[in-house]
Order: structure tokens, then sequence, then C-alpha cells
């Protein structure tokens, strides 16, 4: 289970006293700081494959971005700041971030490309908390790699199944698309990206 600790506290504190030296992770959550669970090995392996796929489809068509390792996600109008599972900036836009040079934050919608969260325990804050405040900062796509079938079924269905859920930006709002199995992952950043759920899932030992 994730441990808060429930005291609250602004962005400013958090940043300050936010521990970059013991492995540890930690998320801003309306005030309070919440440590994140350490992610299983099948988690990890997700990620790498999701990174190294990301990476390569970019750099072939020449486009300014990256994956750092550790940047927060901070929406303007709350005392929030998360650390995606996977980040891609446009770095070009990194001029502009206020909080970019000392406090290694991006703000506008214009600095991120695309953010994926692979579910873990904390499924809830994927499907509510997190979509929420990414709609509100306007990033146009966000994932959830949801490989374990751990979401509520009124988010993968019932039976609950391995699904990946890609949210695009509409008219302000996000819209919804679901990927499972054999299904190729339709990414209005990355058009000409060639992958299924299915690959994403056997990344992590998952079979479909």
């Amino acid at each position: 289970m994730i441990q808060a600790l429930r005291k609250v506290v602004t962005f400013d504190e958090f940043v300050a006293k936010y521990p970059d030296n013991t492995g540890k992770r930690y998320e801003l959550h309306d005030g309070v700081i919440v440590e994140m669970p350490q992610p299983t090995g099948d988690h990890e392996q997700i990620i790498v494959f999701l990174v190294q796929k990301l990476i390569l489809e970019y750099s072939r068509i020449n486009l300014p971005y990256g994956i750092p390792k550790t940047v927060l996600v901070k929406p303007l109008e709350s005392e929030s700041a998360y650390s995606p599972d996977v980040l891609i900036l446009n770095l070009p836009n990194l001029v502009n971030e206020p909080l970019w040079k000392k406090e290694s934050t991006v703000s506008q919608a214009e600095s991120i490309s695309l953010v994926i969260e692979v579910v873990s325990s904390n499924w809830r804050d994927d499907y509510l908390k997190k979509a929420a405040d990414y709609e509100a900062v306007g990033i146009s796509e966000y994932w959830i790699v949801d490989y374990a079938a751990l979401g509520g079924r009124r988010f993968i269905g019932n039976p609950k199944q391995a699904t990946v859920s890609l949210y695009t930006l509409i008219e302000g709002e996000y819209q919804v698309n679901q990927f499972r199995g054999s299904d190729r992952i339709i990414s209005p950043t990355f058009p000409e990206l060639n992958l299924t759920a299915e690959q994403i899932f056997q990344a992590g030992g998952y079979p479909v």
C-alpha cells in the first residue's frame, strides 16, 4: 500500500525536502507527500520496453524529444507534483518553464508530448486523480498500461483484462480508446508506431 505522510505541505516545501539520495520515490498529492511503492520487476521491464520503443520512434522521425529519469509534472492550480513512469519532453519548450532550471519541474502542456503510467497497487490515482490533473494541464496524450488488470471494472471492463487505455485531449477533455491483445496502439503523437498491446504486456512476462 502507498504510505502517505499526512502533514500538508506546499510544492516549494516538498521540493526543498524532496529526498534525492534515498532511492525512494515520492509524489505530492494535494499537499500530502506520498511515498510510492517499490515497483515489481514486471512493472520495470514494461517501462524499459516502452522507453526503448519510444526512443527509437522519435529518433527515427527526428523529433526533438527526450525521456528524463526524474522530472516532476506540476499542475499549476494545485499543490500536487507527479513523477510519471514514462515522460516524453518536448525539449525546445523547456526554456519557457519557470521551474525547470532549479527544480526539473514542468507545468506547460507544450513541454509534455506524452505521459505513461504503468499500473500498480495505486491504480485509483492513475485512472482518477492523475487523469483529471493531466487533463487540466492540457497534456495531449496519456497512456495507462494496466498489464495485470488491477484497475476497477468500470475502467477496464468485466471480466477484467489487461488493457492499455489511451487518453487523447480533444477540445480540452480526454477521450479514451482502449487496446487489448493484438490491437495495434493508435497514438496521435506517434501515428506510425508499430506496437501492440500484447507486446507491451509480454515485455513484463504476462501472457495474453
